[in-house]
């Protein structure tokens, strides 16, 4: 049986190509950069067609290609994470204090105003909520740069530290100082973009 039996591309642009462009938006916050790996994603399914095995759906096929694409993007963009280690140690203290009480850092005692919001809107159903998406676009938009693509990578690709370290040529205790500060952020943002304004 061929491999590509399942496959339609002639229906690729017309079925997924909406889809892959707001996925590309939301990670790269350039949507003619996320239009070229969009039209990069096809082209490589295209000419790849005989590795897929219906193991899994084409959109999900797609989706796999274009997030390795994103990621191949981040890695090479030397800029992004340039002086990454600089850039964690001298901004430390400033990002800490604006979070916990200055005393009190080792403790990670929380401001009363940045505390965690206890709600029990935070559950599962929180996927499929329209708004809260548009929040979680708005707050992945906002990180930056230099947090965004291991966040993206941990949290959206999925893929375990390891690799990430690897991809980003990072070291883990910077892995993890980065996933820390992106998910305070990611919190505070959603919290004040979603939760305050949906009340």
């Amino acid at each position: 049986m061929s491999s590509n039996k399942n496959t339609e591309p002639a229906l690729w642009v017309e079925r997924f190509a909406d889809y892959l462009y707001s996925i590309a938006c939301i990670q790269l916050n350039d949507k003619e950069l996320a239009k070229d790996l969009v039209s990069e994603t096809f082209l490589s399914a295209l000419q790849n067609l005989e590795k897929f095995r219906g193991e899994s759906s084409e959109k999900t096929w797609l989706t796999r290609i274009l997030n390795n694409k994103i990621i191949d993007h981040y890695r090479k963009s030397s800029t992004r994470l340039k002086n990454l280690r600089h850039y964690l140690e001298s901004s430390d203290e400033q990002f800490y204090q604006a979070f916990f009480e200055p005393s009190y850092l080792s403790d990670y005692h929380w401001k009363e105003k940045t505390s965690p919001v206890k709600n029990e809107q935070f559950t599962d159903y929180l996927i499929t909520n329209g708004e809260f998406q548009l929040a979680l676009e708005y707050c992945l938009k906002q990180l930056s740069p230099k947090l965004k693509p291991v966040f993206i990578a941990k949290f959206i690709h999925e893929d375990d530290s390891e690799t990430i370290c690897k991809e980003f040529e990072i070291s883990p205790s910077n892995y993890w100082i980065i996933i820390h500060r992106a998910k305070l952020l990611m919190r505070a943002c959603l919290e004040h973009k979603w939760l305050n304004e949906s009340r």
